[in-house]
């Protein structure tokens, strides 16, 4: 990726006791600048994990409403884009918003029917004249329009494929893209190593395309993650965002996680007690190969959710001093394939556990969670591919929570790192991403041994 221009003032070394609030405010006012007053097409926006980029969008899209300037905005999911039409509802529920949406039944969140100012169509001549409408890339794709819209925001620009950007671009004149690098690449169902190198990738990412070709658009940065307790911002910021560092919204302290019941002495309590004092925790299995749905490290994750509910969790911070319950509803877990989450609800049905959220890394992006579980990506492997290696499924795995994060993992990663060096062809013209998955890997290890507790079944 481009690199980004130097970081502002506010998110500099001698900022870092400054007030959040302040640095975040500063950001958002030269973001909404640049916005409403540049003369360039696009604005780039990079965004940390739980920076903000939601609130972002919602007012970017007000303000340009309010200055007269009607707006198309493009999000990658239905669930997104009903979420932004929620959001821009609450927050002005006089705003007329349309929700352009597919012609197949349950197209859209039932909720919107509810609200006034919200209009909701699968034509777009039927939003005609709204100030806000709302709609994903795929159906963007196949809308045509007599005159493009002055304004666009592409929310999540980063998951968005540059063909998909393609496909839109001639619908607006200028926009507002916003999203996170550090996330998962845009995933493709077919290969596209033919166009590997060239700028026109088009399973590139959007903004990576639209960097390439306009190198000088105006670029910033969120400094600041409102979702990552101070206990977790400093690692996934030198992990994964090493040029475009970022801090917590809270201080040492501000958050607790406690619980009612005492441990038992046990492994699964130890790990908990770890987490709960000091926001991360590694339950480590002994080293072995095994198959990709480890029994053995399946139901360790499926205790450790147990234990959390069974003993009593309860989390306070900065918007509720008085400790909340821990629900299971906001505990998740987290694993690099679709049959492991499959095996950890099977194992956690047994364990009469419901309403906890299991899922893979890419079905989490965008997610808030109190207590997160990870099943490590390389645990119990005999290699290191590409797939396990890539930076973006750690760090969304390592960036959803608010109060703790517990990764169950067997030893010896760091061997098998060590052992099987990348051997993925290099391509001439490919930006090279970094920090890569073999060091980021690395860095989070390192972290994770300073809170390792010994499995004992």
């Amino acid at each position: 990726m481009t690199a980004l221009q130097d970081p502002p003032p506010t998110a500099g070394a001698g900022a870092r006791d400054a007030d959040p609030s302040v640095a975040a405010a500063a950001a958002t006012d030269a973001i909404l600048r640049d916005t409403l007053h540049g003369t360039r097409r696009g604005v780039v926006v990079d965004s940390p994990p739980g920076a903000g980029k939601s609130t972002l969008v919602v007012r970017a899209a007000r303000e340009l409403a309010a200055a007269g300037r009607p707006l198309m905005i493009v999000a990658q999911t239905n669930a997104q884009v009903d979420d932004l039409v929620l959001r821009l509802a609450e927050k002005d529920p006089e705003l007329p918003v349309g929700r352009l949406h597919s012609s197949e039944p349950g197209a859209f969140d039932p909720a919107l029917a509810e609200l006034p100012a919200v209009r909701t169509s699968a034509k777009i001549a039927d939003l005609a004249g709204l100030d806000v409408v709302v709609s994903t890339a795929a159906k963007w794709a196949y809308t045509k329009v007599e005159e493009p819209w002055r304004h666009a925001i592409v929310d999540e620009a980063y998951q968005m494929r540059s063909d998909a950007l393609l496909s839109v671009a001639g619908l607006f004149e200028r926009a507002l893209f916003v999203g996170d690098p550090g996330q998962l690449d845009p995933f493709s169902v077919v290969g596209a190593e033919q166009w590997a190198g060239l700028t026109y990738d088009p399973s590139a990412s959007a903004v990576s395309t639209l960097l390439a070709h306009n190198p000088d658009l105006p670029q910033h940065r969120l400094p600041v993650s409102w979702r990552l307790p101070a206990s977790a911002a400093p690692l996934v910021s030198a992990a994964f965002y090493p040029y475009t560092p970022f801090r917590s919204g809270t201080g040492p302290g501000e958050r607790r996680l406690a619980f009612g019941v005492p441990g038992d002495g046990s492994g699964v309590d130890r790990v908990l007690d770890e987490a709960a004092e000091s926001g991360w925790g590694l339950l480590e299995l002994p080293a072995r190969r095994t198959p990709r749905t480890d029994p053995e490290a399946v139901r360790a994750v499926a205790l450790v959710v147990r234990r959390l509910l069974d003993r009593g969790g309860a989390a306070s911070g900065e918007h509720a001093p008085e400790p909340t319950p821990l629900t299971a509803a906001r505990i998740a877990v987290g694993t690099a394939h679709r049959d492991q989450a499959a095996a950890v609800r099977a194992a956690l049905a047994e364990l009469g556990v419901s309403d906890v959220t299991v899922d893979t890394a890419n079905r989490l992006q965008g997610r808030e969670f109190d207590v997160t579980v990870v099943l490590h990506p390389l645990s119990g492997r005999p290699d290191a591919t590409a797939f396990h290696l890539e930076t973006g499924r750690l760090c969304v795995l390592a960036s959803r929570h608010r109060h703790a994060c517990i990764v169950v993992c067997r030893a010896g990663v760091a061997d098998l790192l060590d052992e099987h060096p990348s051997t993925e062809p290099v391509s001439l013209g490919v930006t090279v991403k970094f920090p890569d998955g073999w060091e980021a890997n690395h860095a989070v290890l390192a972290h994770l041994q300073e809170h390792r507790v010994a499995w004992r079944p």
